[in-house]
Parts: C-alpha cells; sequence; structure tokens
C-alpha cells in the first residue's frame, strides 16, 4: 500500500485481485498503475491474497475513510467488496461509492454495464469522470443459532444445477482455465444428468413445491437465467427451470446466450421484492458465484437505491 494521505476520501482505495491461470500475474497491475500515474489519480493500492480478503480490505477501506473503492477484479471480487462496505463500522454509505475494473475469468456484472475485461482504459475514465448511480443490493437471510447472517449481492442467487455449474466453472478456470479436459467432461455430465431438486418455497402469493432443475433469483442477469433483470428498478426477477428433455436443453443453452431464456417452455418467470425459501433438497447455493453455507428457511430481498455506483 502506498503511503495514505491525511484526506482519504478524496484518494481512490484500490484493491487488486490479479487473475487465476494467468503467467504474469502483475502485468495487468502494471499497465492500470502507469495509465494511473499518467493521468494523475491519486489512489492507495492494495493487492488481495485470495478472495477471503477481498471482503476485509473493502471493509478496512471503508472505515478508514475512503469514499471511492474500486475494484480491480472479477465478479467474485466485486461481491467480497460488496460485503465489505455492507458491513464497515460507516453507518451512512451515502457518500462511498464502489468502482469496477474488470480483471477476471467472470466479468458478468461489468460487461453488463459495457466495462469488458479489456478495456481497463475505458474503465479508468468512467471513474475518473464520476458518474454515480444508485443501484439496488439484494440480500440472503437466514438463522444460524441464534444470529441472523446476511450476504449482499449485485447480481443473483443460484440454486441446484446452475449453482453447481458456477462452482465447476470456478475451480476449473481459476487453476486450469475454460479449455481445460475436465472442466468440459464434468460439465458435459452435469448437464446430461440434469439433476432435479424437490423445492418448495414462496414468491409473492405463489407457493410451489416441486421438482426443480435449477432456479435464480436476479438483481441483474445472473449469467443469463435472468436476462430481463437491472439492478436499478427495486424488483427482483425469478426464473424457475424444470428439467426439460436433452434436446430441449440443448436449445434452451443456445437460448440462454441469446439472452432469450424466459421464451423456453420450461421457463416460469416472475418478478418479485422478496422471495422465500423452505426446502432446496441440500441443492448447491451461490452467491454473485460464491458457494454458500446455509440454513432454512432462508430469504432473499432487496434494498432498492442503496448503493452508488460509478457507471460509464
Amino acid at each position: 500500500m502506498t503511503q495514505t494521505s491525511e484526506n482519504s476520501s478524496v484518494r481512490w482505495g484500490i484493491i487488486y485481485v490479479p487473475m487465476a491461470g494467468v503467467r504474469n500475474r502483475h502485468r495487468r497491475w502494471q499497465q492500470i498503475r502507469e495509465l494511473l500515474d499518467q493521468k494523475q489519480v491519486q489512489y492507495d493500492y492494495l493487492q488481495s491474497e485470495n478472495y477471503g480478503s477481498v471482503e476485509r480490505l473493502a471493509r478496512m477501506l471503508v472505515n478508514n475513510g475512503y469514499k471511492q473503492i474500486v475494484v480491480v477484479g472479477g465478479d467474485r471480487a466485486v461481491n467480497e467488496a460488496l460485503n465489505g462496505i455492507m458491513t464497515s463500522s460507516v453507518e451512512n454509505l451515502e457518500d462511498v461509492s464502489l468502482a469496477i475494473i474488470a480483471n477476471g475469468v467472470g466479468n458478468d456484472f461489468a460487461d453488463f454495464w459495457g466495462l469488458g475485461v479489456d478495456e481497463y482504459k475505458k474503465a479508468i475514465d468512467c471513474i475518473i469522470k464520476g458518474n454515480r448511480r444508485k443501484i439496488d443490493v439484494g440480500y440472503v437471510s437466514f438463522m444460524n443459532g441464534e444470529e441472523m447472517v446476511k450476504r449482499y449481492f449485485l447480481m443473483a442467487v443460484n440454486i441446484g444445477l446452475g449453482a453447481r455449474a458456477i462452482e465447476i466453472s470456478d475451480f476449473c478456470k481459476q487453476f486450469w482455465g475454460k479449455a481445460n479436459p475436465t472442466y468440459i467432461v464434468s460439465m458435459i455430465r452435469l448437464f446430461t444428468r440434469r439433476n432435479q431438486y424437490k423445492m418448495h418455497f414462496k414468491v409473492n402469493e405463489t407457493v410451489v413445491n416441486e421438482k426443480i432443475m435449477t432456479l435464480c433469483v436476479g438483481n441483474s442477469r445472473g449469467y443469463g437465467m435472468t436476462p430481463s433483470a437491472v439492478p436499478y428498478n427495486g424488483w427482483l426477477d425469478v426464473s424457475v427451470i424444470y428439467r426439460p428433455k436433452f434436446w430441449q436443453m440443448v436449445h434452451g443453452l443456445r437460448m440462454l446466450l441469446k439472452g432469450r431464456l424466459l421464451n423456453h417452455e420450461q421457463v416460469r418467470p416472475f418478478r418479485t421484492k422478496k422471495f422465500v425459501l423452505y426446502d432446496s433438497q441440500n441443492a448447491s447455493i451461490c452467491v454473485d458465484g460464491k458457494k454458500l453455507d446455509y440454513n432454512l428457511p432462508m430469504e432473499i430481498n432487496l434494498m432498492p437505491e442503496y448503493l452508488n455506483f460509478i457507471v460509464p
């Protein structure tokens, strides 16, 4: 970390998360640093040791008066930073802003705003301009003994096969990249089996107690599972996907890639303010791509226009 200014509120607090699976993990930061220095940006820099440290670092920056938290990383790093901000000791986050310079194996939230992994120059210019927009923050809550546990998210909560696919993808891409045979074989086996889970949940006034293949509660696109969701309209989108036949599965994957998943005959969409999960038959649950250890019942809610986000 560089020497901290007495007025940390005017400096960027940057958390750099090196991209996994690349040889020169610091080359990216060298390019970003050169551009920041060239544009005379005032900043302090921290490098994460692992995903888990990002939350701690973001919390530390906010607690020490930094108002501009910049994450150089992917979706999981952004989620960790979000949770660090939300669990800081600062009661009023009105002056705190979150910004992204995409640098991970998954950058769905950055892509939503047109900030791809190769567009770090555009992202930096965007942060310098400082266009802020209030965005919605979702959260998962459940009891762990006598303690209420909350996990915040910007993109989506995936339950079932979708969550399991994210787990496998994230693990393999961290160590070997997408082209690794283990990743390919695992994904083929997963989608061939199309496991179902007996799920019991309530969305709006509708109670569902059926076998579901996968389910997504999205504040944003949710890796394509909730393609109509936007993180600024005060609503959560829910996609309930039943077990399709194999040919329907292949067709569904094509529709997923084209952003037309909601038109699939095995998909049941909802839009809600609150989602309650009573039973999931021990299905995997991922929050913004991170596996969640959870107890049931679980509620998924939304805090409308809660956090400042730097947008193009």
